[in-house]
């Protein structure tokens, strides 16, 4: 069997899929790790750590492949030249992928997106969504802290007192805790919200001050939260206006994938903040929390700074990469079993997680959304 790394293609993409460090655990499955040359690099992963590791280099490493691990999803001329029956994994988020999910169809590809995997115990090592969330959730921090022109931590000094910055961060999922965590360990005071009814236990157990509302909570599946109706988005924004207002540095994490993110911020709420205070929105990239933030800039809105994320694990290669390797190696060996000859990819449709994160299999679209979104698609 052979597994091939692919070379990442879209922009900004620094990630790589397997780490020189994991390729033993693949081979110890039975599979020849085959890498596009150039895969790691962005990581800081050269062809020779690879093949250190075990792993071969070569430039037609996708079209002897059986199966290929990628991070973002393959272009259509990669799916092109994959063989009928391959199957791939990655992100593949397939509401907004409509066209390359035809060609993945098209083309007998069977393809797995990290993004489906059920938010279940047994799929906890393999939820790349988390994975890649805590590397956001401490990056954004760490921007907030670059951009604020002041300290986060209190400052005792013979020559005066200086005080702590204040912190807000809306959205306590696994990037929000992050985020919070890694604030409080700069020294910042830190607040947080979130609508979910478990939050204000998780946020104070990572030393923050719960933002308390007087509004009914929003539990949804998966741990994420349901859809706001738009007469409670602008209470909650009304209640959350003097908190933000008070914020040297406001830090917003709520997004759902697939899904545009909530708007929690209007502009106006950030040009009452104070001068030289910071924004940092880690939902830029699907439509942002905060009111005319622009993904992969820094805009200024009254007398705040706001950087909108773009592909923000990115920027962090390394960890993210490790992180995701990692998520990747316990899908690949899930979907690897024995079926009487020894080890094979061998896919078990019956299984909830194989299921759960498959969207194309044998020249069908099998993850329903998808395949009503591709019926209801004039084109």
């Amino acid at each position: 069997m052979r597994l091939a790394v692919a070379r990442e293609t879209r922009e900004g993409e620094t990630r790589v899929a397997v780490v020189p460090e994991l390729v033993g655990k693949l081979t110890a499955l039975g599979y020849e790790v085959v890498v596009e040359p150039g895969a790691g690099v962005g990581a800081l992963a050269s062809d020779e750590d690879y093949v250190a590791a075990g792993a071969v280099v070569d430039d037609q490493a996708l079209e002897t492949a059986d199966l290929v691990a990628a991070v973002q999803p393959l272009d259509p001329h990669a799916v092109r030249r994959l063989r009928r029956g391959t199957t791939t994994v990655s992100f593949l988020p397939a509401g907004q992928e409509l066209a390359l999910v035809v060609d993945l169809r098209d083309a007998g590809v069977t393809s797995l997106a990290m993004e489906l995997v059920p938010r279940i115990s047994r799929a906890q090592s393999m939820d790349a969504l988390s994975s890649q969330s805590l590397v956001s959730g401490y990056r954004c921090a760490i921007v907030a802290a670059g951009l604020l022109r002041r300290f986060f931590p209190l400052n005792m000094t013979a020559a005066g007192t200086v005080q702590p910055a204040e912190v807000v961060v809306l959205g306590a999922g696994v990037a929000g805790l992050q985020a919070i965590a890694t604030a409080k360990r700069l020294g910042a005071v830190v607040r947080a919200y979130d609508v979910r009814a478990a939050a204000a236990e998780e946020i104070r157990s990572v030393g923050a001050k719960a933002i308390e509302l007087d509004l009914p909570t929003l539990d949804g599946s998966g741990g994420y939260a349901r859809e706001m109706t738009e007469e409670r988005a602008a209470l909650q924004r009304d209640l959350l206006a003097p908190f933000v207002a008070a914020a040297d540095a406001l830090i917003t994490t709520a997004a759902v994938p697939g899904r545009q993110a909530p708007l929690l911020v209007t502009a106006a709420m950030v040009e009452q903040m104070k001068p030289g205070s910071v924004v940092v929105d880690l939902a830029a990239d699907s439509g942002g929390n905060v009111e005319g933030v622009v993904a992969g800039e820094v805009v200024r809105i009254g007398n705040a700074q706001v950087w909108g994320g773009r592909n923000v694990p990115s920027q962090m290669p390394g960890p993210a990469s490790k992180l995701y390797a990692q998520n990747v190696v316990n899908i690949v060996t899930l979907l690897t079993r024995d079926v009487g000859d020894g080890l094979r990819l061998a896919p078990d449709f019956d299984d909830e997680i194989v299921a759960g994160a498959c969207v194309t299999h044998d020249g069908r679209i099998l993850h329903e959304p998808t395949r009503l979104a591709l019926e209801g698609d004039p084109t």
